[in-house]
């Protein structure tokens, strides 16, 4: 699977996903069991479903992790390693099933949260691990107070520019404002290029928009109350339509996947893309483009936003298995372990030693400066999924047609969830 594929997966569920998940409401069962180690047999298996983020690492990483597991704790671990393609609907029928995995990896917990399915930090998380955890992880990890969703590896968003077209245009820095932004693209135009790849598409609109709004002092909500129709929020789809019509973006931005969008940059015809570390990998890689990586512009000027994403390692109460779920986080967030699987997987650290550990690469940088305040879109929301769902298949139509009449509706879509 390509870094930009299994990024795919991890910064967007599917949708069947959004569905299967919205089936967890009213509980099923697997909350009854006695999660604690008092009273009957103390499990000395537990089960592991863990997401596919690479063909060559992943599995490799945690059959690795399950033999220290076993050698250092004594419990066995029965790793399943299930493609992003697959995992929602599987997870999903276990857990309806009553037969949860004791840890699974997903990229949505809230849901479970709600209906008691899972452990609490309070529950299984040994304190050094979750204080190493940042901040804004443990924030977006956090339902109704607690703290549930515990990460596994991050990413961040940054302008990548493509230093030749560039040049070719007469542009001597990345803009630091949006009509910075707006004029660089109308230049970059003007050579035959593409000025800025703009994916509103169904795979990830809602990764696109946040990094925008983010950046023009919006958000999905505010104080707890839905906010997609805000006039920040307004006047940036306003302005991203603009660019839209104005022909410095592709074609049918609506259409427009985010994988479209790289493809489009790493083929040297698109003068920015919104992206992240893989992308970078990728680039690399091949070798033919010549880049380079910023904070992406505000509308203002004022210090840059980012999008961050996580994935999370949720714990699933099941009669017996507390001890041996408290001892796989001890394992997982020591540093020898966590670190070695971002840095196999090329994702972004999610605890502060892991932040002093990628410093070594200076190609992280803008990333890792900008990650202990990166904004999440609200994975803490147990109804999320469904509205990111409206949000990746409407959104798109803004560009073609009224910006607040999208939004209005997005929000009522969101309130009448909640």
């Amino acid at each position: 699977m390509s870094t930009t594929r299994r990024h795919t997966m991890l910064a967007a569920t599917a949708a069947t996903g959004a569905l299967v998940l919205s089936a967890c409401g009213g509980g099923t069962g697997a909350n009854q069991a006695d999660g604690g180690s008092s009273g009957g047999d103390k499990a000395t298996t537990i089960t592991l479903m863990a997401a596919e983020y690479s063909k060559d690492n992943t599995k490799a990483f945690w059959d690795s992790f399950a033999k220290e597991y076993k050698s250092k704790y004594g419990y066995t671990l029965n790793v399943n390693v299930v493609s992003w393609d697959n995992i929602d609907q599987q997870s999903s029928t276990m857990i309806q099933n009553n037969q949860p995995p004791d840890i699974l990896n997903l990229n949505a917990y809230a849901s479970y949260a709600k209906d008691g399915l899972l452990y609490s930090a309070d529950d299984v998380l040994p304190s050094e691990a979750k204080s190493d955890i940042l901040p804004t992880f443990v924030k977006y990890g956090t339902y109704d107070g607690k703290f549930y969703g515990f990460p596994d590896l991050s990413s961040a968003r940054a302008l990548f520019y493509n230093t030749d077209l560039f040049g070719k245009a007469g542009i001597s820095a990345p803009p630091k404002t949006w009509a910075e932004l707006e004029a660089d693209a109308q230049k970059i135009k003007a050579t035959g290029n593409v000025g800025y790849a703009m994916p509103l598409g169904p795979e990830e609109a809602q990764g696109e928009f946040s990094m925008w709004l983010f950046n023009n002092g919006g958000d999905w909500k505010t104080d707890g109350t839905w906010a997609i129709n805000s006039d920040k929020n307004v006047e940036t789809l306003t302005f991203m339509k603009k660019l839209a019509s104005e022909g410095v973006t592709q074609g049918n931005p609506a259409r427009t996947n985010r994988a479209d969008a790289f493809d489009l940059f790493k083929s040297g015809k698109a003068g920015m893309v919104v992206g992240f570390s893989p992308l970078a990998g990728d680039l690399d890689k091949d070798g033919t483009v010549k880049y380079a990586v910023a904070p992406f512009p505000s509308n203002d000027g004022s210090e840059s936003k980012t999008f961050g994403v996580t994935d999370y390692l949720m714990a699933f109460k099941k009669k017996g298995n507390q001890d041996a779920v408290k001892a796989f986080y001890e394992l997982y967030y020591s540093k020898d372990q966590i670190n070695t699987f971002i840095e196999k997987e090329g994702f972004l650290p999610v605890t502060t030693s892991g932040l002093e550990y990628f410093q070594k690469d200076d190609k992280l940088k803008v990333y890792l400066d900008t990650l202990p305040n990166a904004r999440l879109t609200p994975t803490d929301d147990p109804t999320w999924d469904k509205i990111k769902l409206a949000v990746q298949q409407n959104l798109g139509a803004a560009i073609t047609g009224d910006p607040k009449a999208v939004l209005d509706k997005l929000q009522q879509t969101a309130e009448s969830e909640g």
